[in-house]
């Protein structure tokens, strides 16, 4: 799923509700203002070579990517339903997961309103809402 010209503001949040694949390696969840420019890239890895499952944050400017920063607990699981609620704070972002874990994110960018939400990968989406 790809969306451009959404409006996500400081203050709001986005929840996603879907079901991933039970042979799933990784998916990914992007927000900012293109492709190129990505504010949050948040991407669960179920099978990463070096660490097992991992969740990847990163961010990417004119098409060049940040530095990655790795959370080695993933409680993410192949074949579970999940919940995944993305707050966007204006300074950062926090990505609230399943079992009360919560990965924090700085907005490296200082990016005022997100317009562009992709989901890609070996998620099966079935809900998506934007609150405010």
């Amino acid at each position: 799923m790809e969306l451009n010209n959404v409006c996500l503001n400081a203050g709001d949040h986005l929840i996603l509700k879907g079901v991933i694949l039970p042979n799933a390696e990784r998916f990914q969840v992007d927000l900012g203002t293109s492709v190129n420019d990505l504010a949050l890239h948040f991407n669960p890895r179920f099978q990463d070579d070096n660490d097992g499952a991992v969740l990847i944050c990163n961010s990417k400017s004119d098409g060049c990517w940040g530095d990655e920063r790795r959370e080695s607990h993933n409680p993410l699981k192949q074949g579970e339903d999940v919940k995944i609620v993305l707050r966007f704070t204006g300074d950062m972002f926090k990505v609230e997961l399943p079992g009360g874990q919560t990965v924090q994110f700085p907005n490296r960018e200082g990016a005022s309103f997100i317009s562009y939400i992709s989901v890609t990968g070996d998620l099966q989406l079935c809900s998506f809402k934007i609150r405010q």
